[in-house]
C-alpha cells in the first residue's frame, strides 16, 4: 500500500474516531452564540481540541484577542497550508449563518489532516481562527497585520442551500451615519429645535431614490439605530448603521460617495451636522479553481452532489475575499437546507443544528483534509494554485 493511500485511509478513520466530538462541539457553539469579535467561549473550545490533539497552539494573533493559529508540523517550512475557521454569530438570530459548522469542519479538516499525514506532514499546517467575519472584519485586520504572510493556500466552507465549489462574492463597506441637531421641546418651541432624526430619514428616502440609478448587482441596506429619546423632544443625536456593496472594492467606493452626498444633503436640508464612521471593506472574491476542483473531488466521494454555480445577480459579502486576493483561497458552499430557506433567517439556524447540517459538516472536514494532504504528498498543485492566482481575476457575475 502506497504512503498516499495510507494518508487517506487514516484520515477517512481519524474523521470517524473524532465524528461525536465534532457534532457536540457544533451543538455547544450553537447554542451558546458569541457576536463578533467576542466570541470567547468558541475559541477556548477549538483552541482546547487542538492543543488536546497535538497542535501547538497561539491565542491571540496581532491586535485581535479571539484570533488564533494552531499549528503542526515544522514551523514556516514550506508549504504552508491553512485551514480557515469562522465561529461568530449574529445578533438576535444566532448561528442563522451556521459559523458553528464553519468552525467545527475547519477543526475536522486540520485534525485529521494531522493525523492523517504522520511523518508525511512535510511542510506546516496552520488551522486558523478568524474572528468577526460578520462586520468587524477580522481577516481584513489579519491580512493587514500580516498573519496571512508565506502561507499558500487557504481554504474553508460556508453552509448554503446549494453545493457550489466557486461563487462570486459583492466587496461591501459598514458606515455607521451619526446625525447631531439640537434638543428643543417638540410642542412648546419645535422652532429653536434642529432634527436629526428627519436627517436620517431623509437620507433613508434619499438613497430609495438613488437605487433606480445603481447596478443590478449593487446593495444598499441600512436600519435606525438611534431615533432620539422621546416623542415630545426634538431628536438632537441620530444614528444609522449601512452597508453598501457593489462588485468590487472601486465600485464600491464609488458607491459609497454617492450615498454619502445623499447624507450629507439630508443634514445640510435639516439644519444639521452628520460624522460617518467608516468600518473594513470587504473585498470580491477570487476563487482558485485548482484547490477548488481539488476539494471538489472529495466532496464528491462523501455523496455530495456538487451543482453547476450561478455567476449572476448579487450576492452576500465574506472578509474571504480579501485573503484570496493575496493568496490562493476557496470558500465553497455545501446545502444544509431546501432551496429558498433565506441566510440569516431562524429556518437557517435551525438548519445549522440539523442532522444534515452536521452531516454536510463532517464530509466537509473529510474533504477538507484530504485536500489539504494532497497539498503536502504533491507540491506541484501548490504550484499549480499559485499559477492559477496569478493567471486569474475575481470572480464576477456574467
Amino acid at each position: 500500500m502506497s504512503t498516499e493511500t495510507q494518508v487517506h485511509n487514516r484520515i477517512h478513520e481519524a474523521i470517524a474516531d473524532i465524528r461525536d466530538e465534532l457534532v457536540a462541539l457544533s451543538l455547544e457553539m450553537h447554542a451558546d452564540p458569541e457576536l463578533a469579535m467576542s466570541e470567547h467561549r468558541a475559541v477556548q473550545r477549538l483552541t482546547g481540541a487542538l492543543a488536546a490533539h497535538g497542535f501547538e497552539v497561539q491565542s491571540g494573533v496581532g491586535s485581535l484577542p479571539t484570533a488564533f493559529i494552531g499549528r503542526a508540523g515544522m514551523r514556516g517550512a514550506k508549504p504552508r497550508i491553512a485551514i480557515l475557521m469562522e465561529y461568530d454569530a449574529l445578533p438576535g438570530v444566532g448561528h442563522a449563518c451556521g459559523h458553528n459548522l464553519i468552525a467545527t469542519a475547519g477543526l475536522g479538516g486540520a485534525l485529521a489532516a494531522r493525523a492523517g499525514l504522520g511523518d508525511a506532514l512535510s511542510g506546516e499546517l496552520l488551522a486558523v481562527g478568524t474572528p468577526g467575519e460578520e462586520g468587524a472584519g477580522g481577516k481584513v485586520i489579519m491580512v493587514e497585520e500580516g498573519a496571512f504572510e508565506g502561507v499558500d493556500a487557504a481554504m474553508m466552507f460556508h453552509p448554503g442551500t446549494h453545493t457550489w465549489l466557486v461563487r462570486h462574492a459583492t466587496a461591501s463597506m459598514h458606515i455607521t451615519m451619526k446625525f447631531y441637531g439640537k434638543a428643543a421641546h417638540a410642542a412648546g418651541s419645535p422652532e429653536q429645535g434642529r432634527n436629526a432624526l428627519n436627517a436620517l430619514i431623509h437620507t433613508f428616502v434619499m438613497i430609495d431614490g438613488l437605487r433606480q440609478h445603481m447596478p443590478e448587482t449593487a446593495r444598499i441596506h441600512g436600519i435606525v439605530t438611534n431615533g432620539g429619546a422621546a416623542p415630545n423632544i426634538v431628536p438632537e443625536y441620530a444614528e444609522g448603521a449601512f452597508l453598501v456593496r457593489a462588485l468590487t472594492q472601486d465600485a464600491t467606493q464609488d458607491l459609497w460617495q454617492r450615498v454619502k452626498a445623499c447624507a450629507e444633503g439630508a443634514a445640510a436640508a435639516s439644519g444639521v451636522r452628520v460624522e460617518f464612521e467608516v468600518g473594513k471593506t470587504y473585498a470580491e472574491r477570487k476563487n482558485n479553481r485548482v484547490l477548488a476542483n481539488l476539494f471538489g473531488k472529495y466532496l464528491s466521494e462523501t455523496g455530495e452532489t456538487i451543482e453547476e454555480p450561478v455567476l449572476r445577480g448579487g450576492t452576500g459579502s465574506s472578509d474571504i475575499g480579501n485573503v484570496s486576493l493575496v493568496l490562493p483561497a476557496i470558500h465553497p458552499y455545501v446545502a444544509i437546507a431546501p432551496d429558498g430557506v433565506a441566510g440569516h433567517s431562524r429556518e437557517f439556524a435551525e438548519a445549522s443544528r440539523s442532522e444534515r447540517g452536521q452531516e454536510a459538516m463532517l464530509h466537509v472536514a473529510e474533504s477538507l483534509a484530504h485536500a489539504a494532504a494532497d497539498l503536502f504528498l504533491h507540491p506541484e498543485l501548490v504550484e499549480q494554485a499559485w499559477e492559477s492566482f496569478r493567471t486569474t481575476g475575481a470572480d464576477l457575475p456574467r
